[in-house]
C-alpha cells in the first residue's frame, strides 16, 4: 500500500519510508492512498483479538515485512486485554487503560517501538522526538527505555499534566529525556514540527516522531474498535453502535473513521471534546478557526490546534457536509465533566475525566435505539487531583504508587526551538 502526503497527493512513500520521516514534505501527514474495504467482516469478527490484528494490519503493511517477524511484533505490542463492560442496558465502555501505562497509547506506542526494530537501519542514529499533553509521553517512554541505539525525547507542557503521569516519564532517565517547556501543548507540538522541518537537524539526529502524526501509531489504532465491535456481536449487538471518542489531537477518532470506512459495522462517531472545542465549532459553524489550547481537567485532550484533523478533512475530501454525516459532536467544560463523573459513579463505574466528557457528549448524541460505546481511554489514578476535591476515593495501582518516590529528572526550558536543539545536542 502506497501512502500520500495530504498536502501534495504526488508526494509517496511505502510504509517503511512513512514511519522513518514522521511528518510528509511540506508539514503534512502520511494518509493511505485509498482505504480497501473488507468483504469478510463476520469471518474476522469471530477471530481472537490478536489474530484479528494481525490479519487486518497484514492487509496494509505486510508486503513490505517478513510475515512471522510482524506476527512477532504484534503479538508483543497487543498482550494486554481490552475489555467491554456494560453500563446499563444499551451503554458500555471501552476500557483501553489495561496496558503497561495504563492509558490507550500504549497500543500504538509498543507497535511503534516494535515495527520500528523492523524498518530501521543498522547503525544510523534514532531520536524519537515526541510531544505529549500526558499520556503520549508515557507510553512511547516505557516503549523504548532501554531499547539499545534509540533514544527518546519527550516535550510536556509544564505544570499541565498530572504529577503520576509526569513521573511516567520524566523519572526514567538512560535514553529517555523529558523538557518541560514553558508554554501548552500546542506550543510543544509546534517545535516538533519546526525540528522536523529543519532537514540537517533531522538527519543529524535520525529524528522520527512517535506521536499520532506518525502512521505506525495511526493504523493499530483501528483494531480496538473492531474488538468492540467483535463484543458487542457476541451479545448479539449487531445494529445501531455509536462509539464516543474523547478527542484532542483527534488521531483516535480519525482511526476509528478510518476503521469504518473498510466497512466495520459501526453507525456513527462521536467527536467528544472539552473546552478546547475547535473542532465541535467547526462542525457547527463551517469556520475553522483554532484557538490557544485551555488547561482542563481532561489535559490530554487541551489541544487548540488538532494535529490529526488535516487527516479526517483528506479522508472526507475537505467536504463539510460528509463530515457531518459520518459524524455526531459536542463539548463539555469542567463542571460537565465533574457531573458525569458522578453520575457513572451513581450507576457503579469510575470513569476518568475523558471518558467521562465523551460519554457526557454520547448521551445527548446517542439514538434510543441506539448502543453507545464510550472510550475510556486512561486509568482514573492518573488523574487523583480531580477526584480528591470530590471526594472520591480511587484505588491506585502498584505500577504508580511505586513513582511517587522517584526523581523528576526533566529539564525546564523556554518556548524556543533553540532550546530543544541544544537539548538534543546535550541529551
Amino acid at each position: 500500500m502506497k501512502f500520500i502526503n495530504t498536502r501534495n497527493p504526488n508526494d509517496t512513500a511505502t510504509f517503511r519510508e512513512a514511519v522513518l520521516r514522521g511528518m510528509a514534505p511540506g508539514g503534512g501527514l502520511w494518509m493511505p492512498e485509498s482505504l480497501p474495504v473488507f468483504e469478510d467482516w463476520d469471518s474476522l469478527l469471530q477471530l481472537r483479538w490478536v489474530e484479528r490484528s494481525e490479519i487486518i494490519l497484514r492487509r496494509f503493511i505486510g508486503v513490505e515485512f517478513d510475515q512471522d517477524a510482524l506476527a512477532a511484533a504484534i503479538s508483543s505490542a497487543l498482550d494486554f486485554p481490552i475489555p467491554l463492560t456494560q453500563i446499563r442496558r444499551g451503554l458500555y465502555a471501552l476500557e483501553l487503560f489495561h496496558g503497561p501505562t495504563l492509558a490507550f497509547k500504549d497500543v500504538g506506542a509498543r507497535f511503534f517501538a516494535h515495527i520500528l526494530d523492523l524498518v530501521r537501519e543498522p547503525g544510523l542514529p534514532l531520536t524519537i522526538l515526541t510531544a505529549t499533553s500526558g499520556d503520549t509521553g508515557a507510553a512511547v517512554a516505557q516503549a523504548f527505555w532501554h531499547r539499545p541505539a534509540a533514544r527518546v525525547v519527550v516535550l510536556y507542557p509544564k505544570g499541565r499534566v498530572s504529577d503520576l503521569q509526569e513521573r511516567q516519564f520524566a523519572t526514567l532517565g538512560d535514553n529517555v529525556a523529558a523538557l518541560a517547556v514553558e508554554g501548552s501543548f500546542d506550543d510543544c507540538q509546534a517545535l516538533v514540527k519546526e525540528c522536523f522541518d529543519d532537514a540537517a537537524l533531522s538527519a543529524k539526529h535520525g529524528l522520527t516522531s512517535a506521536n499520532s502524526i506518525n502512521v505506525a501509531r495511526l493504523l493499530p489504532q483501528m483494531l480496538y474498535y473492531t474488538e468492540a465491535v467483535a463484543q458487542l456481536h457476541k451479545q448479539d449487538v449487531r445494529e445501531g453502535i455509536v462509539m464516543a471518542v474523547p478527542s484532542g489531537n483527534f488521531g483516535n477518532i480519525c482511526a476509528g473513521l478510518m476503521a469504518k470506512q473498510t466497512g466495520l459495522p459501526i453507525r456513527a462517531f462521536v467527536a467528544a471534546t472539552n473546552a478546547n472545542a475547535t473542532v465541535p465549532r467547526y462542525l457547527d459553524s463551517g469556520d475553522y478557526l483554532p484557538q490557544p489550547s485551555i488547561a482542563t481537567i481532561s489535559n490530554a485532550m487541551d489541544v487548540g490546534a488538532p494535529n490529526n484533523w488535516e487527516r479526517i478533512q483528506h479522508l472526507f475530501g475537505g467536504d463539510l457536509y460528509s463530515l457531518r454525516q459520518a459524524l455526531r459532536w459536542g463539548f463539555k467544560n469542567d463542571a460537565d465533566t465533574k457531573r458525569s463523573i458522578r453520575e457513572l459513579m451513581g450507576m457503579g463505574y469510575l470513569a476518568d475525566p475523558h471518558a467521562a466528557v465523551a460519554y457526557a457528549v454520547l448521551e445527548e448524541r446517542l439514538g434510543l435505539s441506539e448502543t453507545g460505546v464510550f472510550l475510556g481511554t486512561a486509568h482514573p489514578a492518573k488523574f487523583l487531583p480531580v477526584y480528591e476535591p470530590m471526594g472520591i476515593q480511587v484505588p491506585v495501582p502498584d505500577s504508580l504508587e511505586s513513582l511517587r518516590d522517584r526523581p523528576l529528572l526533566s529539564k525546564d526550558i523556554p518556548n524556543n526551538v533553540a532550546a530543544v536543539r541544544q537539548a538534543l545536542e546535550n541529551s
